[in-house]
């Protein structure tokens, strides 16, 4: 039978556990509730900022429109995400394992990343088309820096110590990459995923406000000649859906594959 103490001690646990869940949901819900208090009572135009009821009703009125360019937009995201975390973790073994790639590569790859993605779409979209390809590769090109930085990083971040007692031990370089280096780069390599699919989210849509003629880039475009202020913010929160989204089957996936210490209690 449990102690009083360890009933208090759970009681705390689970009140504790609850403020975690709670807080975001309630911390959106008071500004919504700001929102619509606002717009009234400052007399602000609907065509300026509707209330985030009328946006509600708006998501219900036109969830077909919201879906079929939603789900445009959302394999654009992953087909550009997953190129680039293929490419990225590929390129970061490379200039990890030779140097003379690391030397080459990885001014090259810097020099590149400060320039705008945003002005590299009418290129992209004179060179691949209208079609599929300068979405997807806008997208690919926005999160793979993250994702490269962030594995190269997580391999060079292993204990030498480690690595000496994993060869005194007589392993092999490549039980070495998959039991330790891997494993302890794991992390680095997820937190650059989560970086990349976010920033994936926004090459689409850059890429779709250039050159479409579907998705939700698209269908804000086609909102803004129309002066639907309500649909633009419809479409807003849709593409915050899908980037929550995808974030949350990275951080499931993640909490699968990656051993994670304990915090301090």
């Amino acid at each position: 039978m449990a102690s009083p103490s360890s009933r208090r001690g759970r009681r705390k646990r689970l009140l504790a556990g609850g403020l975690d869940f709670l807080a975001a949901p309630a911390l959106v819900a008071v500004i919504l509730l700001i929102w619509q208090a606002c717009v009234p009572l400052f007399d602000i135009s609907p065509f300026i900022l509707p209330t985030p009821y009328a946006v509600l009703q708006r998501l219900f009125q036109d969830y077909q429109l919201l879906a079929a360019h939603g789900q445009v937009t959302l394999l654009e995201v992953v087909l550009g995400f997953g190129l680039a975390a293929v490419v990225g973790v590929a390129l970061s073994l490379a200039i990890f394992y030779f140097r003379p790639v690391e030397k080459a590569l990885y001014p090259v790859l810097v020099g590149l990343q400060t320039v705008p993605k945003a002005a590299l779409a009418p290129l992209l979209v004179l060179y691949l088309g209208y079609g599929w390809a300068p979405k997807i590769f806008l997208a690919f090109l926005i999160s793979f820096f993250p994702i490269l930085i962030a594995t190269v990083v997580g391999l060079q971040s292993l204990d030498k110590g480690l690595i000496q007692l994993a060869r005194s031990m007589g392993a092999s370089e490549w039980q070495m990459f998959w039991k330790i280096r891997l494993q302890a780069a794991l992390p680095n390599v997820f937190g650059g995923f989560k970086v990349g699919i976010s920033l994936a989210v926004i090459g689409a849509i850059i890429g779709e406000y250039v050159a479409a003629e579907k998705g939700l880039g698209y269908l804000q475009l086609q909102a803004n000649s129309q002066f639907d202020t309500t649909l633009n913010f419809a479409s807003i929160i849709v593409i915050s859906l899908i980037g929550m989204l995808l974030y949350w089957v990275l951080n499931r996936i993640e909490d699968l594959v990656v051993y994670r210490k304990e915090k301090p209690q």
